[in-house]
């Protein structure tokens, strides 16, 4: 049933559901340099804001007028989620990577001297956490690497769209934070459709491909359809699903009711849908704040009038999600707003992973806490899952097994598919916050997977170091 025969006016909604009489607010974003014009910061002690300009001076910073009008409960601040989630905060650097960037704002230290110790700080930063530059990333007949496509999985193919490369607003704990920095070496994206089209086409083990970003959905409708309308055609009938990640119904709802060519997307997205084809969007939920304001869920309602799926993962995150009542709460709003929870991740290894890491075993018992007040419906949420360098691990719970502690885990994804659903064990560790920081239980020297897997990572570290 398409979205025009459901009662909803030409923007699927209804100016009452998303603003007030003068219609929705427009697009206003701020950056590091429009700190002081950030009106609710001028009400915070001058020495916060000193520590927001060193952050970032480091890492990305951008945020939207309506993230900072509708999202954020200034009364709360610094510890409301949401202001966590976007506004830099001291601990997001290391004390001596702080101290040393303080110091040259605080001397009035020229820009490129204050850039090259920024660069030098984020490269101690691991910007391409689980070698997915080295490993992930495809190369032609010739030897050239497809810089914009990563295959790290047989059955599922991401791209990045170089019109995708920013946000509305950037995520403090984002693990793609260095495609925002301006540094072209970390960026990872592709302005070439032609490039992608080729590889998929020659790929039909690829069932599943996903547009990725950044957020794809920053870009205009006539763009996504350029890369998505060729996968109609018969040679990529093996591509059954269209998965695009984004962020944009937490930060920028308007964009899918209010946007000068919302019309254009929401018949995109519907025609991929009657054309046979399952389109996912993976929308990235971090707290049920996101999902409660009528913005918001105007801009559910009408996706999912398209016939599209609205799929939710996020990571479990310290300072804004380490609470099993905020995930319970948030998986119940999203099964009654019809998303499909989908996953909970650990917060990955990279960028200001010091700040916001919670112990794998803390994860899984908000996990678990939060599992056991929900309904089946909402345990579609997968997790914690790590995504690891060999796969997507997941942590199942602690287990005692011959008198002795373990975490129990396998594997959702793994690099070699005959990894998948293996279960596996490790020694008990409260403190472990990644798979690398885990040790095999039972007086095993290793796990199951590391041996094929060190020779799995070695063959594609030796075809990337070969000259492109």
């Amino acid at each position: 049933m398409s979205f025009q025969s459901q009662g909803l006016d030409r923007k699927g909604t209804s100016l009452q559901a998303v603003g007030n009489d003068s219609g929705p607010m427009p697009f206003k974003v701020f950056t590091q340099r429009d700190l002081d014009r950030i009106e609710p910061l001028a009400r915070l002690p001058e020495a916060m804001r000193f520590e927001m300009r060193v952050v970032s001076t480091v890492l990305p910073f951008r945020v939207n007028k309506y993230v900072i009008d509708e999202l954020i409960d200034w009364s709360n601040v610094p510890a409301d989620p949401i202001f966590q989630l976007t506004f830099p905060q001291r601990g997001m650097l290391l004390p001596q990577h702080y101290d040393r960037i303080a110091a040259l704002l605080a001397q009035g230290a020229d820009k490129a001297q204050v850039e090259a110790a920024a660069s030098e700080v984020r490269n101690e930063l691991n910007p391409h956490p689980a070698d997915q530059m080295e490993m992930n990333m495809p190369r032609d007949e010739a030897g050239r690497r497809l810089d914009g496509i990563q295959h790290k999985y047989r059955e599922t193919v991401l791209f990045f769209p170089s019109q995708g490369q920013t946000c509305h607003s950037y995520c403090t704990f984002c693990f793609r934070w260095a495609q925002f920095i301006g540094d072209k070496d970390l960026k990872i994206a592709s302005s070439e459709a032609e490039t992608l089209h080729d590889y998929l086409r020659t790929h039909t083990e690829v069932s599943d491909l996903l547009v990725t970003g950044g957020d794809p959905m920053v870009m205009k409708s006539r763009h996504l359809a350029a890369y998505l309308e060729p996968l109609l055609h018969p040679d990529f009938d093996h591509v059954q699903t269209i998965r695009i990640g984004t962020k944009a119904l937490s930060f920028w709802p308007y964009r899918f009711h209010s946007a000068e060519d919302s019309d254009d997307l929401m018949h995109l997205l519907e025609r991929m849908v009657m054309a046979g084809k399952h389109v996912a969007i993976m929308a990235h939920y971090n707290h049920w704040k996101e999902l409660d304001t009528p913005a918001a869920r105007a801009a559910i309602r009408r996706v999912r009038s398209t016939g599209a799926v609205i799929r939710a993962q996020g990571p479990l995150i310290r300072h804004i999600n380490d609470d099993a009542e905020v995930w319970a709460k948030m998986w119940k709003m999203q099964v009654r707003l019809g998303i499909v929870p989908y996953y909970m991740f650990v917060e990955r290894d990279t960028g200001a992973r010091n700040y916001f890491e919670v112990p794998l075993v803390r994860a899984w018992e908000i996990y678990r806490d939060a599992m056991k007040q929900v309904s089946g419906l909402a345990r579609t949420a997968r997790g914690p899952s790590m995504s690891a360098s060999p796969g997507k691990v997941e942590i199942q719970g602690v287990t005692e097994v011959n008198g002795e502690k373990v975490l129990a885990l396998r594997f959702i994804q793994g690099r070699n598919p005959d990894w998948v659903q293996r279960p596996f064990f490790a020694r008990y560790d409260a403190d472990a916050t990644w798979l690398d920081h885990l040790e095999p239980a039972f007086a095993e020297t290793e796990f199951f997977y590391e041996q094929e897997y060190r020779e799995l990572r070695a063959e594609r570290l030796d075809a990337a170091a070969e000259p492109d």
